[in-house]
């Protein structure tokens, strides 16, 4: 995964989605959020081998969609993992060393850290403005993004793919994903040249898709 995207990784998401998914059923556990706590505690205390890495890297992958409604006991348990790696970046970057689920997660998870933060961007937000005011939404868009553009509607679709991956659907996620860094890169193209902020958001969004493309290829 390209550094750039990861400097925008913060220790906790940046906003309270709106109508957060659940929890999907069957996961182990008493919460029903999958996270093994025999695991999660050899980790803490790096004794977990190889192949228990792994599939708690997944149980993590499974788990991340879902941090808005976590009970107190399954935020315990990702704090654990996440205080042995040192933070919420390097807990990404942990991920990305998993191929499959984990690694498609964690570029997913970058993904929506920088629409948050770029959605919060005055000049990003009037880029995109103008860019609908002259150009139709891709189709996966059109039910996805507010009729007003504001300082909500990166965040929409931040939200869309978090809930996609939180009802197991990672091929939609990735999908809509890979249509939104496509489209971001558009209006950064169309947007006057002396709008650093704008140039950024293209710059990040073209590493992103090309990071989300190779992880869902090698899923």
């Amino acid at each position: 995964m390209h550094d750039k995207p990861l400097s925008r990784i913060t220790g906790r998401p940046r906003h309270r989605r709106p109508g957060a998914p659940d929890a999907p059923g069957g996961g182990a556990g008493p919460d029903g959020f999958g996270l093994d706590e025999d695991k999660v505690g050899a980790f803490a205390a790096g004794t977990l081998g190889p192949e228990d890495e792994t599939r708690l890297a997944e149980e993590v992958a499974a788990l991340l969609p879902l941090r808005w409604s976590l009970s107190p006991r399954a935020e315990e348990l990702l704090s654990q993992v996440n205080d042995r790696l040192g933070g919420n970046r390097r807990l990404m970057e942990w991920l990305d060393g998993h191929p499959g689920l984990p690694r498609l997660t964690a570029r997913l998870v970058v993904l929506t850290e920088n629409l948050d933060h770029f959605g919060e961007n005055g000049a990003v937000v009037d880029a995109v403005r103008a860019h609908r005011g002259r150009s139709p939404l891709p189709a996966e868009l059109r039910d996805v993004l507010p009729p007003d553009t504001d300082e909500a509607t990166l965040s929409a679709i931040a939200h869309r793919v978090e809930e996609l991956l939180g009802e197991r659907r990672a091929q939609d996620a990735t999908r809509l994903a890979l249509v939104t860094t496509d489209w971001l890169g558009g209006v950064a193209r169309g947007a006057a040249p002396d709008s650093p902020e704008v140039a950024e958001t293209g710059e990040l969004m073209s590493h992103l898709h090309a990071d989300i493309a190779q992880a869902a290829a090698a899923s």
